[in-house]
């Protein structure tokens, strides 16, 4: 399937309630801070709105975004990002206790093995502690290393603790339309975020570092492209069948 045909099939899925998207408690993974806002900042509002606060996890610590900074080294911008994320969420209406930080290392987190065991054991246990019921997790298809991982963290909860899952997309809307992917036509639905739009662009903007021009010593460094605020801060939000 073409990525421009997939783009507009999932524009057409059908809208569907949020009890039957996110029933009971979410549990949404995010690989970086900003991820959250991106792909389900209207969900989190919707949620917070309806009494049921979800869980947010962010599963990297966001250090190497601007890696030639000298006025933000490591240190820095992993507190700073940490801030811009409790900012975000309290946008939308969540606190900072449901939210939680793993601290995992940006563009290296793992795929397979011990330590990847060891996470989704976490994740697990964050999901009994809050009584959460549903999974979100980025999409497959967003090509980037972290979101893949915590694809895959998504998929193991799913399989191996028996979780309901529904993946989000965030950079699978940037890929050139030409493309040919692996995959047959989505089957999902889509969130109507219209009265937490504004919201959920007051949300991403909080993430300073990525958007609004924080960090200037940096040329190489991480920007959110217009592009992607265009596909994702819209009227809907899409989540897909694993």
């Amino acid at each position: 399937m073409k990525a421009g045909s997939l783009h507009a099939a999932w524009r057409n899925l059908p809208l569907a309630p949020l009890p039957d998207i996110a029933p009971g408690t979410a549990l949404i993974l995010a690989p970086h801070a900003d991820d959250e806002s991106l792909g389900c900042g209207g969900l989190i509002a919707a949620c917070c709105q309806a009494g049921r606060p979800p869980v947010v996890v962010i599963v990297t610590d966001g250090a190497a975004s601007h890696p030639h900074s000298r006025q933000w080294p490591a240190t820095r911008l992993r507190q700073q990002r940490r801030q811009e994320v409790l900012h975000a969420v309290a946008c939308l209406g969540l606190g900072p206790e449901r939210v939680v930080f793993l601290n995992q290392p940006d563009a290296a987190t793992a795929h397979e093995g011990p330590v990847f065991d060891h996470i989704v054991q976490e994740l697990a246990s964050v999901a009994v502690r809050h009584g959460c019921t549903t999974v979100f997790a980025p999409s497959r298809l967003d090509p980037h290393c972290d979101h893949e991982a915590v694809w895959k963290m998504g998929l193991a909860l799913h399989r191996c603790h028996a979780l309901p899952l529904l993946t989000y997309p965030v950079w699978g809307w940037l890929v050139a339309a030409e493309t040919d992917l692996d995959h047959g036509p989505p089957v999902g639905m889509r969130l109507d975020i219209t009265p937490y739009r504004a919201l959920k662009a007051r949300a991403v903007s909080a993430h300073e570092s990525q958007y609004g021009g924080l960090i200037t010593d940096d040329p190489t460094g991480f920007h959110l492209p217009a592009s992607l605020l265009a596909a994702l801060v819209t009227d809907f939000e899409v989540f897909l069948a694993p």
